[in-house]
Parts: structure tokens; sequence; C-alpha cells
């Protein structure tokens, strides 16, 4: 396969101050959320050589402001299609201001969306918002997963998610930081609950439920920056992935994110 025919993306950030993901197909220039400024955006794009006048689509995950933050001025100012379910669009419209009715399209959860030479797959998830859902992207046999806001992974979705090519996994908090952190106890059992975050720990045990021999590499996502670490959070993914015999670093590889710097611009 020739390499402008495939799969490209860069995490362009990840974490609880915001969140943008960018894929790339020969048709098709997509970000799943635009959790940070415009112009943040636009210079994490410059830094993997790509221009926001480009981008085509954008698909949101949920209303919360970590996600759409940017929303609204990315659609105003490049005319991007912007795609989420009604619920998500009924709780987000005060915040991102008005969109072009024409630029606004209703995908609902549990669907697929056919661009062409990319499908977009929706998924809902369990997570503290109005209708939150995620997203896998397909190309040419390949599939980039999107997970990063959920209080527990599903069996269902574990089927829908299961054996992609690359996962960005949520690995929010670890257990004891958050315990003995300075959230009110009302913010922590929120954080731990159904419809929270996952922990380093119950994000490893995703990953267990989805990897599958296609699976090559695996971003750690959504990090707070308040009751976790880079080191911890990859160490302790690392090490339970190794006791269940996984082939960390041989089979596929584990990649850390960042709140404010894009990973490189990788293929599928």
């Amino acid at each position: 396969m020739l390499e402008k025919d495939q799969l490209k993306y860069s995490v362009l950030a990840s974490g609880s101050t915001g969140n943008v993901t960018y894929l790339e197909t020969p048709e098709h220039k997509i970000l799943i959320d635009a959790g940070l400024s415009g112009k943040k955006i636009n210079d994490l794009m410059h830094r993997i050589n790509r221009d926001l006048s480009d981008v085509d689509s954008l698909f949101v995950t949920h209303e919360h402001s970590d996600h759409v933050r940017g929303v609204g001025v990315l659609a105003r100012k490049y005319g991007l299609d912007v795609y989420a379910n009604e619920g998500t669009w009924n709780a987000m419209e005060h915040k991102i201001g008005q969109v072009p009715v024409e630029q606004k399209h209703l995908f609902a959860p549990d669907k697929v969306m056919d661009l062409g030479d990319m499908d977009v797959e929706s998924f809902a998830v369990s997570h503290d918002a109005a209708q939150p859902q995620f997203y896998q992207v397909h190309h040419n046999g390949k599939a980039f997963c999107v997970l990063t806001d959920t209080g527990y992974v599903s069996e269902r979705v574990a089927k829908t998610i299961g054996d992609a090519d690359a996962y960005l996994m949520e690995c929010n908090h670890d257990m004891e930081m958050l315990r003995m952190g300075p959230y009110s106890w009302s913010l922590k059992q929120r954080i731990i609950g159904d419809e929270g975050h996952l922990s380093n720990e119950d994000g490893a045990n995703a990953m267990m439920a989805v990897i599958g021999r296609k699976t090559k590499q695996i971003y750690l996502g959504h990090r707070s920056q308040e009751n976790n670490m880079r080191s911890l959070a990859h160490l302790t993914v690392a090490t339970m992935l190794k006791e269940h015999d996984l082939g960390v670093e041989h089979d596929f590889h584990l990649h850390d994110t960042e709140p404010d710097a894009p990973t490189k611009l990788s293929i599928l």
C-alpha cells in the first residue's frame, strides 16, 4: 500500500485541559473534539506540518469544555462540518455560539458514517454528559479508536472496538493520588464512579479487553495534571499488561500523550 493511501493521525492534545485528535486519509482530514482555543489548535496543527484550512469535518464526543472549547470558532472560521448526536448538540450549543445550519450534522450513537474513503463509527459510553459517544475511524482495513472519557468499558463497547490497529485510551488518574489529593469528596466520587473516568488500572484492564493481533500502537490519554503523572501511568499500564503476558514494546507500543504538545504524525 502506498504511503499516500494510508490512515495518518496525531493526538494533538490530550488531558484534563483540552483534547484534540487529528486523522487524515487521501480524501478527508478530520478532528475528533476541539477542546482548546482555535489559536492553540492551529499552532498544534502547524507543529505536525498540517493546516486547519484543509480540515473538512469535526466530530464531537460530548459537551464538556475540554472537548468543545474551540468547536464554534473552528466551525465559523474554517467552514467545518460538525457532527454530534442530538443530546450533545442540545447541551453544547450555548457554549459554542452560532454554527451555520448547513454545517450542523446529527450523528447518532452506534452508527457508521460513510465519508467515502473513511468510515467513522460512533459508540455510546458511560460519562456524566448529556449523551456521550466516542469514535473509531476506519480506512483500508485499518482502525484508530478514541476512548478518553468513560467510567467503565462495557462488554458491548469492548466488542465494538476490539482489535483496532491503534487506540487512544484513557488513563486519567492514579487512585492513591486522587484519594490523597485536593479535590472535594463529591468530585472524587464523581471521577471514580460509573460515569466518571478510567484510572490507570481501569485503562490497563480496558486495553486487555480489546487488544488484538492487529493492535500495534496504544496512546495513554486524558491524564489528570493533579491526580496522575506520566511516568506513573505508563509504568502502571506496562506492568499490568506484561503480567498478563502481553507483548509490550514487542507486539505493540505504548505512547504517552501531552495536554500541550502533539504526538508525531504517524501512519497505520
